[in-house]
């Protein structure tokens, strides 16, 4: 297992290209075994010289000194792939297609996708299930294992669409998330055995906790294991009694108010994952 960190968990400007060039010295105070990209809304990465943009930005990255195994793409490819305007499928297609460009020269390997996402979440969520093929063609093509996410939902729920997309396509994977699941209730249904085909899909976690009730849209925040309420004890236990022997990613968000980032609690949450893996 290798236990990751989200770039946008130190990030204090989100989408701030200057940002990356400090990764390296976050890696000098992080135990983490590599980073999880987070590629949402970077716009310089979309556009002409797509390629010569994308090869800039990964020897700036690959200089941090730790792996990009896994890739965050744009979470606004999931609002265009539910969107109605004539353009909303071209331009969800170019920004996959640009991020797998990224990827693969990070020499990533997985793909985490929110194939729903935003305002529109899965309110047309039968445009979005249609689309998994032709991103998948696409992922293939790059040598990408693409995974979908149990995104929030303002419609339906996550846990449901899973299920529905598992049972149309036979080779579809997932990641996993424990906020999202919390959010909407769902974390206990991931250790019935009449899901155990979903947790079977699952080639990735994200390990994050969630302090609210069912769908209070007010306390979507992304906390840190212990910070919230998410039995991680009956997670893990799940984890390791599937056999599951994928990666985990850290989101929790960990730049304080004065921006600094909180290397000590990020280091207590890597660490209390590899004692649970024990």
């Amino acid at each position: 297992h290798m236990i990751l960190v989200s770039t946008g968990a130190v990030m204090r400007k989100p989408h701030d290209i200057n940002e990356y060039m400090i990764l390296s010295e976050h890696s000098k105070h992080l135990n983490c075994d590599g980073y999880e990209f987070m590629s949402d809304g970077y716009d310089f990465i979309n556009g002409e010289n797509t390629a010569a943009k994308c090869r800039k930005l990964a020897e700036m990255l690959l200089k941090c000194g730790k792996p990009f195994p896994t890739f965050h793409l744009q979470k606004h490819i999931g609002d265009h792939l539910s969107g109605t305007r004539p353009d909303d499928t071209e331009t969800a297609l170019s920004m996959f297609e640009n991020d797998c460009i990224l990827a693969d020269m990070l020499g990533s390997k997985l793909l985490v996708l929110h194939l729903w996402n935003g305002m529109i979440s899965d309110f047309n969520f039968g445009a979005n299930f249609l689309m998994y093929p032709k991103l998948k063609e696409i992922s293939d093509r790059y040598g990408l294992k693409l995974t979908i996410e149990n995104v929030v939902c303002n419609n339906k729920d996550p846990m449901t669409h899973l299920k529905e997309l598992a049972a149309a396509y036979s080779d579809i994977l997932f990641t996993f998330d424990t906020k999202m699941s919390q959010f909407h209730g769902q974390t206990e249904e991931l250790f019935l055995t009449e899901n155990k085909g979903i947790s079977d899909r699952i080639s990735h976690f994200h390990i994050n906790d969630y302090k609210g009730g069912y769908k209070e849209w007010d306390k979507l925040k992304t906390l840190h294991i212990g910070d919230g309420q998410v039995d991680f004890d009956r997670v893990f236990e799940h984890i390791r009694k599937c056999g599951y022997c994928g990666d985990f990613t850290i989101e929790s968000t960990s730049v304080n108010k004065s921006g600094e980032t909180d290397y000590e609690k990020l280091n207590r949450s890597i660490e209390l994952i590899r004692e649970y893996l024990k």
